[in-house]
């Protein structure tokens, strides 16, 4: 029996209208707040190159490379077919175009072999930009970054390691990593029962004889992308806890023990394989003196909290701009989402977060540079912004995923729409680095160890007095509040994220009132810091200039 009717004019009961077009291809580097920072901090002779970048990451190669890393996860390979153990894991290979590209473009170590001032400006922009992809890369990229300060308190070591760790030539593979073109460094920190306490480590490193070269036995809770050539780890030899350099494949070509117990199953950062390594015999070289573990790598902390504030507001100004381009060409109720007012409030309220979050970032960036450089006074205000920084921008960053996916509606919670890639990844930066309590806690440790630390940030907060009444008063109150600290010390760990939150707010708002276009400056200091603004976001003051805000941070194009 035949109903007439044909296998194409049955499915066509409708025409497809008012869905957005495909968001590809964007310029991921037009982002006024990016380029602008870019030239104040010192590094706008890479502006070029980061606006070819930028065309590169928002393309429809490096999108779908993004997708297809995420969507096809490592793979342990603990045997080879015969039995032998060789703990490899396979990654997919848009994961290894994504890190090719990344290392070319210096995200890794590059900015250490860069004599120019500005060089670690251009690699945190290049990282932002570049994080328009998939997140999950940007792990080894962070971490060979910031191996090579720990590496030069053992300068024998740094002599052979560092020109690979700052090499512009993605070589994977395991092998002798003296005879590769590049190499990218891990880390193995923490441990099952102590987490961010790393004191409590329990794996040991015994002298094996050879002069700086010890034996580790015991284990790591968390070591991401276990096919890097070297990693630093912290394991308790017998002057106390203390920093190793772990190779996979050893100077003779024979495999480090390096066993891969399992892949993490976590909820985002999917393209990335996190691990469970045991050591047992494991060869390792002491960087740095015995018992002066935590001291080595505190440089390497710094640098990785950093990369956290970049991931973080990468991903708030990815999740802006998609919000934004399905906005303009979406209807509801008889006008365009873009020009419905609520709608407007919305995104311009994601749009001042976005800005504050970069311009903090790009600060940071800045004064890394120049204490690398040198500078005492950055150097200072490095140590206690950096750790405000990770604080705030990071805890900010899942909130601000989840309302740029409403701003979709349904079809934000499709994985189709890549919002679901971003919701599950925000929560990762404020965990990896020492989670929130953790960084908090060390603004603390800051203002009481390193008195100049206080001192540096309420100078850089001096130099926006008198621009805006707001902005004034909350630096009164945040001045009161280091008072109160100072005088009851006991009391001030309760009370630290509330501390901690004032200082961040109290920064980005500075800097927005310094550096920021009047109507940014204006909605920021109105909704942060006068409290004229509520819980979500979307309800910035009526009077704020909600089309200027727009007109800034979603140019055509992106």
């Amino acid at each position: 029996m035949t109903t007439g009717i044909t296998a194409a004019a049955a499915w066509a009961t409708h025409e497809v209208t008012n869905q957005p077009p495909p968001h590809v291809p964007y310029d991921a580097a037009a982002d006024p707040a990016l380029l602008e920072g870019l030239h104040r901090e010192g590094a706008g002779w890479h502006e070029a190159d980061l606006r070819r970048l930028g065309q590169l990451a928002g393309g429809a190669e490096a999108q779908r490379w993004a997708e297809e890393a995420d969507t096809n996860p490592p793979v342990l390979r603990p045997v080879d077919r015969y039995g032998h153990r060789i703990d490899e894991v396979d990654f997919h290979p848009s994961w290894h175009e994504l890190v090719r590209v990344a290392v070319a473009e210096g995200c890794a170590g590059a900015a250490w072999a860069d004599d120019r001032p500005g060089a670690h400006v251009a690699r945190f922009a290049t990282f932002m930009v570049w994080g328009h992809t998939e997140a999950g890369h940007a792990c080894p990229m962070s971490m060979t970054y910031a191996a090579v300060p720990a590496l030069r308190h053992q300068p024998e070591l740094a002599a052979v390691y560092e020109p690979l760790l700052a090499s512009r030539v993605y070589d994977p593979g395991l092998r002798v990593p003296t005879t590769k073109r590049g190499i990218l460094a891990g880390m193995g920190m923490t441990e099952k029962q102590g987490g961010s306490d790393v004191r409590t480590n329990s794996t040991t490193a015994t002298p094996t004889g050879e002069p700086g070269v010890y034996a580790l036995r015991g284990h790591k809770w968390f070591t991401s992308a276990p096919m890097c050539d070297v990693f630093l780890v912290l394991a308790q030899a017998p002057g106390g806890l203390s920093c190793f350099l772990v190779p996979r494949v050893l100077p003779d070509g024979s495999r480090n023990t390096f066993r891969i117990t399992r892949l993490k199953d976590k909820l985002g950062n999917r393209s990335n394989a996190s691990s469970e390594p045991e050591f047992d015999g494991t060869l390792a070289w002491l960087v740095g003196p015995e018992g002066r573990g935590v001291k080595t790598i505190i440089e390497m902390v710094s640098c990785t909290r950093l990369d956290c504030v970049g991931g973080s507001a990468a991903l708030m100004r990815k999740a802006l701009v998609e919000a934004g381009h399905h906005a303009r060409h979406r209807s509801a109720f008889g006008s365009l989402l873009i020009d419905a007012p609520l709608m407007r409030n919305v995104l311009a309220d994601l749009a001042v977060e976005s800005e504050a979050a970069t311009t903090l970032g790009m600060r940071l960036a800045g004064a890394a540079d120049r204490a690398n450089r040198g500078d005492a006074d950055e150097l200072a205000f490095r140590r206690i912004a950096t750790a405000i920084g990770k604080y705030w921008v990071t805890k900010r960053a899942p909130a601000f995923a989840a309302e740029a996916l409403e701003c979709l509606g349904g079809n934000g919670y499709v994985e189709e729409s890549g919002m679901p890639r971003l919701y599950r990844e925000a929560p990762l930066n404020s965990v990896w680095e020492g989670a929130g309590n953790v960084n908090a806690l060390d603004v603390l440790r800051a203002l009481a160890r390193e008195p100049e630390s206080g001192q540096a940030l309420m100078s850089e907060l001096a130099r926006a007095h008198g621009a805006d009444r707001r902005l004034d008063a909350a630096v009164d109150r945040l001045a009161a509040d280091l008072a109160g600290i100072a005088a009851d010390p006991d009391r001030a760990q309760g009370q630290a994220r509330r501390l901690v939150e004032r200082m961040a707010l109290t920064l980005q708002g500075s800097l927005l009132v310094r550096y920021a276009p009047a109507a940014v400056a204006d909605a920021f200091c109105a909704s942060r810091l006068a409290g004229d603004g509520g819980f979500a976001f979307g309800t910035l003051p009526a009077n704020v200039d909600v089309g200027a805000i727009l007109q800034r941070a979603l140019p055509e194009g992106c």
